[in-house]
């Protein structure tokens, strides 16, 4: 085990536990950033609801200007995978692997991982991912796909809702069933026909970009989109918090006060393990208000004079 205590250890870096890494090494903190590499911003072609970039940012070039910055204030990057995460007497443990770390606090950044489409090459899920023919955000890009041709993959309530949030910026809208006909409630079902939101049955198989679009089989036959929202929920990668105690709530997400301290004290998170609103501007907030809790709670254990 290494004997060093950390003030804190931040597990993931993304915008949150970049955001965290930027503000703990500015507060003059001895921190640590694990980061294995799979922030969902990374899929982002370009964002352009981020305040500040009028004309859009690509979400790796967000993320390299951010590593860059919380180098410059001393912020220690690792690429390591977290494998647990413990408190031991008033001490978080961290794994990784083979390694342990200790740390007076953790903040969790660990983010929500999307469900894919089955049936859909990796390669051609990815391309079609850059070129805007795939999107998982509407609140994002809703307004990318004005008045465009567009499938919503899904059924139940959060399909529906997610191709009614949709109808706000086109009314060609297809909500698709992904295996086979639509578990579809009475209330659900009508508020489709009400939006004129058509209901097409699965299974969605044969994907390919053809002519600039991405077209696909469906129960129906073959259809072809300016862009398709896959609504098949998404993984809240909550797991570490599991295994140190904290409470989660419904669909996993860590549970916090308004302050971003989970129930374990000293355990705090951010981003969307918290609340999956999958927005960047909101998990850097969180970053914000704790990490500067962080900074206050390490305040009273030691001094921080220079």
């Amino acid at each position: 085990m290494n004997d060093t205590i950390d003030d804190c250890i931040i597990i993931g870096a993304g915008p949150a536990g970049l955001t965290a890494a930027i503000y703990l090494a500015r507060y003059h903190l001895d921190i640590r950033l694990f980061d294995c590499g799979t922030s969902r911003a990374s899929w982002i072609p370009t964002s352009h609801n981020h305040a500040g970039f009028p004309d859009g940012i690509n979400g790796e070039e967000l993320l390299d200007r951010m590593r860059e910055q919380a180098a410059k204030y001393g912020a220690l990057r690792e690429p390591k995978r977290v494998t647990d995460l413990k408190k031991d007497a008033g001490c978080f443990v961290v794994t990784c692997d083979d390694e342990t770390f200790r740390a007076r606090t953790v903040l969790l950044a660990t983010g929500v991982v999307n469900n894919r489409p089955d049936g859909i090459d990796e390669a051609l899920h990815d391309e079609a991912l850059k070129r805007g023919l795939i999107r998982y955000c509407p609140v994002c890009d809703g307004y990318e796909v004005t008045d465009k041709k567009v499938a919503v993959i899904g059924t139940g309530e959060h399909g529906t809702a997610e191709a009614q949030f949709i109808r706000t910026f086109t009314a060609d809208i297809t909500l698709i069933a992904p295996d086979g006909d639509h578990d579809l409630p009475e209330q659900c079902s009508a508020a489709l026909d009400k939006a004129g939101i058509a209901k097409v049955a699965g299974p969605c198989e044969e994907y390919a970009l053809e002519n600039g679009r991405i077209a696909l089989d469906t129960g129906e036959g073959r259809m072809v989109f300016d862009s398709i929202y896959p609504a098949l929920g998404s993984l809240v990668r909550s797991g570490l918090a599991v295994s140190c105690g904290a409470k989660v709530g419904d669909g996993d997400c860590i549970l916090v006060d308004d302050h971003l301290e989970t129930s374990i004290p000293g355990l705090f998170a951010a981003g969307d393990v918290v609340i999956g609103l999958d927005q960047i501007s909101h998990a850097m907030g969180q970053a914000g208000v704790a990490s500067t809790t962080i900074r206050n709670r390490i305040a009273g254990q030691k001094p921080l004079r220079r």
